[in-house]
């Protein structure tokens, strides 16, 4: 890719903000034949996909989220500049670099986050999504002021990595409404031989999840694996099959993705955290969200406040 087309780039931006095609047609006043063309365009310049359909849903890929975060930057920059220009005044915000685990629930990774946008000093919030070694290779030379995660750092490190337990919740399984209520009646029983995604095989919660199968003698149909968490509920909406998330966000999941609880279980417990390289959190920031985190997400649940070093 020798040379950027700003415009392809901000049709693609606004495509993935808006989440289809059409809404996006819409704002820019185009049609939506113009912006499939040069959505084309682009992807042949990367030279690899930036979105997965799934059902009537556009998932941005693995190449689709990074190029959204370079995306964003640039024209949130650019109206930055168009302000200045203009004469207008304009406060610099303070900018929080967040990583957060391709597992880890992008609900639950919202709500952390955004009292951060909630306070008095301007605040522009900058998440990049990755696996958890990438994201502490980052961690160790400040390219990240915090790494929101779903399981503890490896043990045996080169560098300093401190978990602040954020909280922990039970776990929900969700079904399509038309069959949830029946799959309640049997719950957990129920689950047998029914069509399920879930977490790859690398991830805490699929090996605690593999672990509850066993004990209660469940053998699901696993019909996906995922990495990453919101393409997992993405296929969970069009129908594929049932999955688990945190009971902490039950009501938004069964709102956004027009899903039923099944039933739930406190024998899986997952775990979030919030891991620094210093053992004092210090940026304004990061310890506004860690305290919230713990006092209104998670404030049923059992943590130490003390962090602890991998």
């Amino acid at each position: 890719m020798r040379h950027l087309n700003y415009s392809h780039l901000q049709y693609f931006w606004t495509v993935a903000r808006e989440g289809s095609i059409a809404k996006a047609a819409e704002i820019l006043h185009l049609t939506p034949q113009t912006i499939s063309g040069q959505l084309k365009l682009l992807e042949e310049d990367v030279g690899q996909a930036l979105f997965n359909r799934v059902g009537r849903r556009l998932v941005l890929s693995e190449m689709g989220r990074l190029v959204f975060g370079y995306a964003d930057e640039i024209f949130h920059v650019g109206a930055e500049l168009a302000n200045v220009v203009r004469g207008h005044q304009t406060t610099t915000p303070e900018v929080l670099s967040v990583g957060i685990v391709n597992s880890m629930p992008k609900l639950i990774a919202e709500r952390i986050i955004a009292p951060a946008l909630e306070g008095e000093h301007p605040v522009r919030v900058r998440c990049q999504e990755a696996p958890l070694e990438q994201l502490l290779s980052e961690l160790a030379v400040h390219r990240l002021d915090l790494v929101l995660s779903d399981q503890r750092a490896p043990t045996g490190l080169s560098m300093r990595a401190y978990h602040h337990q954020l909280g922990d919740s039970d776990l929900s399984f969700f079904g399509p409404r038309s069959s949830a209520r029946r799959l309640a009646r049997g719950f957990p029983d129920s689950l047998d031989g029914q069509p399920m995604l879930l977490p790859s095989h690398d991830s805490a919660l699929r090996r605690r999840m593999d672990e509850w199968f066993d004990a209660v003698g469940i053998t699901p149909k696993i019909v996906g694996e995922f990495d990453d968490s919101a393409l997992l509920k993405a296929f969970g909406e069009a129908g594929t099959g049932l999955f688990a998330a945190p009971s902490a966000i039950e009501s938004e999941i069964g709102r956004m993705y027009r899903m039923s609880v099944v039933g739930r279980t406190d024998a899986i417990r997952e775990h979030f955290y919030a891991i620094s390289s210093e053992r004092r959190l210090k940026h304004e920031s990061v310890v506004q969200i860690t305290a919230a985190a713990r006092s209104d997400l998670f404030a049923e649940s059992k943590f130490a406040d003390q962090p602890e070093k991998s």
